[in-house]
Formats: C-alpha cells, structure tokens, sequence
C-alpha cells in the first residue's frame, strides 16, 4: 500500500518504520517533527495525495478535527483514514461522519503498548467503524501490532481505550501503594512481587509493568522511569475517562480518584514526563 503517517512523535514514527520495513511506501508529515528514516512531505494535504490509507497519531480531538478538515478534500475516493490517537469519543464520531460524506473508510483505532510496542511492533489495536473499513485496515494491524479487535461501530475503539486505560491507572496506584505499604512493613520486594503476581493481586500492573526496580520483567522503573507511558498521558486518558463518565452518567468513583491523584502527580509535583509507574518513589516519599 500507499501510506501517509500524519503525526511523527514518540509513537507515530515508529509505528511508521515498523512499515517501512515491511515494504510499504510511507511518507510523513509533522509539522514539528522529522524523523530518520521517514520522507516527509511539507504539507499534510501533499502527504494525503494518491494514498491508499492515511495513519494519523495525533495529541488530542480538536487537533485530529483540525487535520481532518485539512486533508479529507485532498485524498482520493475510497481511501482509509486510519486514527489511532487517543481522543474522545465524540470526536471520533464526528471525523468518521466527515469521512464517509467525503467519500473515504474511516477507522479508530487507539493503542496499547507503548513505545516499546510500537517500535516492536507489538502494539494492540482497539478498533471501531465499519466491517470493510477494519478488514482493509486488517494487514496493517499485523505489521504495526500483535492484536486487533473490532469494538463495533464508530467511536467504539476510543471507547474500549478511555475504559482500559481507567483500569490501568487505577491498578497502578494500588500496585504502588501495596509496595510503598510492604517496604514500611518490612516485607521484601521480590517476596512481596512473587506472592501478588501468582495469587488474587495479580495484575499487568505488576506482572508486567512491574514499578519496583529489578523486580520482575524489565520495565521503566528498570529504566530511572523513562517513559514507555507518561504520567502525562495517563492523566490526559483518565480526564477522557471522566468526560465520557459525565457525558453519560456513569459512576466511576475509582476513575475520578485516580485522575485527581495523577492531576497532582502531574500539575502539582511536575512529575508528567515521568513514566506513569513513578508514582511508586512519589508514594515512597510521602507519609500520612
């Protein structure tokens, strides 16, 4: 396929490498950004011209609305629009509406997996829109990730996102309140990691995204928590989190906790381009 890749940050751009190699003809647009290995187009509407699918990776919905109203007059006929940010879900409707009146396909389909997974191509793929638009986007999943599953109509991706990654942040407090509460309990690391990650605690958390160093498979804490997954992000997915529960009327008391507590993670200590596993130390360094 013909491939444009809008949005070259820390997940766009290898994502886009990831099919490059695979034999696809990429080319780019950011308008901050220029990566090795990526041609780039000086415009995003020249980017979009006589593609098969364009890809975006953006920061959030009025930007995706933004680039959408800047390129769906330049892309051809019958062309998929691919989004995997992250953004709500009424912006994803409302891109996807704009699509199909402009004659194109329309995907969401947000990630999981970080930026190890998308280098590796490992990433997961939360996909919503039409049957015929998933499958022409079907080998691209398998190139860029390991799973793809088909959420339902339009929006439905985001959806399946704003709910995973709810769990995500919550499962990750408590995994560092359990530690920094085990460390002033006397209780080992590893003791603590080989009973929680074999009995009822267990969790990817801390099976796999372990936040105490040199415990378990590696991961940022490995790593001084340089990010596979900000802080910042985190809180940007639990603030989307709130709107849709607003939006709807959902009662989410753990999804509005965690996002206060990440709020002051962020804003109040300045610890958003940490990785979100850093609430670990933070926890450490507090007392009742």
């Amino acid at each position: 396929m013909t491939i444009a890749c809008i949005g070259l940050g820390n997940m766009g751009a290898p994502m886009a490498r990831c099919l490059i190699a695979a034999g696809h003809s990429v080319i780019g647009f950011d308008p901050q950004t220029r990566s090795d290995g990526i041609p780039c187009a000086p415009t995003a509407a020249l980017a979009v011209q006589d593609v098969d699918v364009v890809i975006s990776m953006l920061p959030n919905g009025d930007i995706l609305r933004a680039v959408c109203d800047d390129i769906y007059e330049h892309m051809s006929q019958g062309a998929l629009h691919l989004d995997c940010s992250t953004v709500d879900v009424q912006s994803a409707k409302d891109t996807a509406q704009a699509a199909e009146i402009a004659g194109l396909m329309a995907v969401d389909a947000p990630v999981s997996g970080g930026i190890s997974g998308a280098t590796n191509g490992t990433l997961t793929f939360m996909a919503g829109g039409k049957a015929d638009a998933f499958a022409k986007a079907a080998p691209l999943f398998d190139i860029m990730g390991q799973r793809a599953v088909h959420c339902g109509a339009s929006g439905s991706g985001q959806a399946a996102k704003i709910c995973n990654n709810m769990i995500l942040g919550a499962t990750m407090i408590a995994t560092c309140e359990a530690f920094a509460l085990a460390d002033r309990l006397g209780l080992d690391r590893q003791s603590m990691f080989d009973v929680v990650s074999t009995s009822s605690g267990q969790s990817w958390s801390i099976n796999t995204y372990c936040p105490a160093p040199d415990i378990g498979p590696n991961s940022p804490a490995d790593n001084a928590y340089t990010p596979g997954f900000s802080a910042s992000l985190m809180l940007k997915d639990l603030r989307l989190s709130q709107q849709a529960a607003k939006a709807t009327g959902a009662v989410t008391p753990m999804g509005e906790r965690a996002m206060e507590i990440y709020a002051d993670f962020v804003e109040l200590y300045g610890m958003g381009g940490m990785d979100f596993s850093a609430m670990l130390p933070h926890l450490e360094g507090q007392s009742r």
